[in-house]
């Protein structure tokens, strides 16, 4: 008889664009999805088997948990058996507010409050007056934030020009705005007369408020009448609506605009810990909390070792796997201080791993989504060890990945495609490494690097003078003008320091495309993105006479049963969530009446399936035909009009991302990590879109750990020689043909990546 293997079943898929496939994927192995972005891999893997999993999971509990719980729809598909509970890493960046920091996103902060709170001399109390979130624990200087931010009053206001000009230069404090057109109309000063001109106690009146015990009215207009309204001056104001709360939830002011007021620095009162100076005094082994959090995790280790008191000794255990578990995975020179927001693309990445892998849980599935998104070569070899000692403790591990090195690690792998989008959605390969070498034309495991033998002389050159931006030690480097250039090295090395930092600060015209997402929702699609779908609705108004309106589903030409959305989803009270395609509008999202008008034979909805590769043969509108020739130029030809935004995977939503700015006139375009989510093969669109804009005169810079476009490049600059405080050097400049010759962890890869 053969043997009978343990396998996830699942038969008949049919979500996104998948055509009703059916797959066996055999447990306790490491099985990796590869093929094209947009091929369908996120639609096996997140939205079938993460989803199905996770909604049996919550059928093990009663009803009235289950009610406070997600609650996810049942996927597209006929047959989904033996299926294990699912840990998902996914590639979304890290969210949290503007406090949260590895301590944090890790759980470890509450276990180092409790050893300070039970081992911690002097006594201070209970674990949470150790927190910044406490009354008691915060400091009241800056309220816990650990800076203290001050209005510039030089910034603020232009003593040269009088309120009714705008001498208040912040906008929410100057007209036409509420605030502003009190301050002309209130009675209390002369709206006309420049700021430099007013008498001292003017002056103060506007600036600071009455003296203390003093109250001052000023009158406000208003449709009904007039009302008094206390003054308090232009700087208390603007410190209490302004500063005195969390910068990152202010709604209608941005942060940016806030701190370009201000100016801000470390508190001085709490050394940037944000906590109370009497918390600070309690201390273990000479070391007070704030000392903890800023340690090095490999330091932190020793010190967690050190404790002996047995209640010490037993919380300080827990916490240590979490820690070891960052060490491990190369984060050792991170703190717990350190914030989610300032880490690099690879850390967060790893963090995010840590995160889930504390467990000794067995027989789990554990889902990735690129693990190797962000990381070095180098680091990369680190996370195939952590891939195998997985699986090799009785899991199944899911990979979906693009790099060589973890599709080499696989024991099945399963290729999607044969295209992206419409093209995609099958299984064009599933087996060994050694069938695909012959059934694939898409992924070739015996991909050889290819030098860059010809690299472009520069004349020119950008400087950056004496940087030392976070990490960097006082760094100086040419970057050479009209060139592709790759930055390179490991996670934390200084490469974004260098380059988003310094660089854009000398530079500030570069056109900067950083990670962050895009903002996508069910209503935003691929041409609203790209900022035609008026110029396709003006189009549509002057060839029938009809309002714009009248072909946008966000308005007039909405279905009135789903309110443009396309689907229904009926209450169903305590069982599965079901989502419906509209009765009326069969899916379209329109009324009858805005699909009743045409344009050259075609309603909206038939325009929005063009894809962009068919566009330009029906719309040929200038600004049109520009806009869609960016995203045939990044490999985005296959999608149409009218997709979701939130419906892209995430190699697409990188190139929607580049392919908004490529329409930008521009000189220096700065991109960080360009081929994240992305095939070797849409990695050679890639190429020829960089090649084409430094041949146009254009000068292209791109953070990368990808071997094929650092070889590509003409120039190469490697960070390093670690992260965090062992970073921030230069250790290589030079053509990529040199750095074969060079000595450092970049070009050990680059050399073993020629050789193949």
């Amino acid at each position: 008889m053969p043997e009978k293997r343990d396998e996830i079943i699942l038969k008949g898929l049919r979500e996104n664009n998948l055509k009703n496939i059916d797959l066996n994927i055999p447990k306790e192995k490491i099985n990796v999805f590869t093929g094209l972005s947009g091929s369908g891999k996120s639609s096996v893997v997140f939205d079938t088997l993460a989803t199905e999993s996770r909604r049996q999971m919550t059928l093990n509990y009663p009803l009235y948990i289950r009610h406070q719980m997600p609650r996810y729809e049942r996927p597209h598909a006929d047959l989904m058996q033996h299926l294990s509970p699912v840990v998902v890493v996914e590639q979304k960046p890290v969210r949290g507010n503007s406090r949260s920091t590895v301590g944090t996103y890790m759980d470890i902060d509450p276990l180092i409050r409790l050893l300070f709170s039970r081992v911690g001399s002097p006594a201070i109390g209970s674990a949470t007056e150790f927190s910044v979130e406490s009354s008691f624990g915060n400091c009241p200087e800056c309220n816990g934030f650990g800076e203290v931010v001050k209005p510039d009053i030089s910034k603020m206001i232009d003593e040269t020009k009088s309120l009714r000009d705008l001498a208040v230069q912040f906008k929410p404090l100057a007209p036409p705005g509420w605030q502003g057109r009190w301050m002309v109309d209130s009675g209390l000063f002369d709206p006309d007369l420049p700021i430099q001109d007013y008498s001292e106690d003017q002056y103060n009146l506007l600036l600071y408020g009455p003296p203390e015990g003093e109250r001052v009215f000023g009158t406000y207009y208003y449709k009904e009448g007039t009302t008094q309204i206390e003054w308090d001056g232009i700087i208390p104001r603007f410190i209490r609506l302004y500063i005195n709360r969390d910068l990152t939830k202010l709604k209608r002011t941005s942060q940016e605009d806030v701190l370009a007021m201000s100016t801000h620095g470390v508190c001085p009162t709490c050394e940037g810990s944000g906590l109370n100076p009497r918390v600070l005094e309690c201390k273990i082994n000479g070391l007070n909390i704030a000392h903890y959090d800023r340690l090095e995790l490999t330091e932190l280790l020793g010190e967690l070792e050190k404790i002996d008191d047995p209640i010490g000794k037993s919380i300080a255990q827990q916490a240590h796997p979490n820690v070891k578990q960052l060490v491990d995975l190369g984060l050792g020179y991170l703190s717990l201080s350190r914030k989610m927001g300032t880490l690099s693309g690879g850390e967060a990445q790893r963090v995010k791993i840590a995160r889930h892998l504390g467990s000794s849980l067995n027989n789990i599935t554990y889902i990735f989504d690129e693990p190797s998104a962000g990381l070095h070569p180098e680091e990369i070899d680190m996370l195939t060890h952590m891939l195998e000692s997985i699986r090799d403790n009785y899991n199944t591990v899911v990979v979906i990945e693009h790099n060589l090195a973890v599709i080499k690690t696989a024991d099945e792998i399963i290729e999607m495609g044969p295209g992206a989008g419409r093209g995609g959605g099958e299984v064009v390969y599933q087996g060994g490494q050694e069938g695909l070498q012959k059934a694939s034309a898409i992924t070739d495991l015996d991909h050889k690097v290819t030098v860059n033998e010809q690299p472009r002389k520069a004349a020119e050159a950008f400087s950056i003078k004496h940087a030392s931006d976070n990490n960097l030690k006082d760094v100086s480097v040419e970057i050479p003008k009209n060139a592709l250039v790759s930055v390179c090295g490991v996670s934390g090395s200084g490469k974004s320091s260098l380059m988003f930092s310094a660089f854009t600060e000398n530079y500030p015209d570069t056109i900067a495309v950083g990670q962050g997402s895009i903002g996508t929702s069910s209503r935003s699609t691929l041409a609203t993105y790209m900022g035609i779908m008026s110029d396709i609705r003006s189009i549509m108004a002057k060839q029938t006479g009809q309002p714009a309106g009248l072909f946008s589903f966000n308005s007039l030409g909405a279905c009135p049963v789903c309110e443009g959305k396309g689907v229904t989803t009926p209450n169903v009270a305590f069982a599965d969530p079901v989502t419906v395609t509209c009765e009326a509008c069969s899916g379209t999202r329109y009324s009858d009446e805005a699909l009743s008008h045409q344009y050259k034979g075609k309603n909206i909805v038939e325009i929005l399936e063009l894809t962009i590769d068919e566009t330009n043969e029906y719309l040929e509108m200038p600004k049109i035909v520009k806009k869609v020739d960016t995203l045939k130029d990044v490999g985005l030809g296959y999608l149409t009009l009218g997709q979701t935004t939130g419906s892209l995977s995430g190699g697409e939503v990188q190139r929607l991302k580049l392919a908004s700015h490529l329409k930008k006139e521009g000189q220096i375009y700065l991109l960080d990590e360009p081929s994240l989510g992305l095939h070797t093969r849409d990695n050679d669109h890639l190429l020829d879109v960089f090649q084409g804009l430094v041949d146009k005169g254009n000068s292209v810079i791109i953070i990368e750990h990808n071997l094929n476009l650092i070889a590509a490049s003409d120039w190469v600059i490697e960070m390093g020689p670690s992260g965090g405080k062992e970073g921030g050097e230069v250790l290589f400049e030079g053509t990529p043909k040199d750095m074969l010759e060079a000595d450092t962890l970049t070009a050990k890869w680059l050399k073993a990546g020629v050789e193949g």
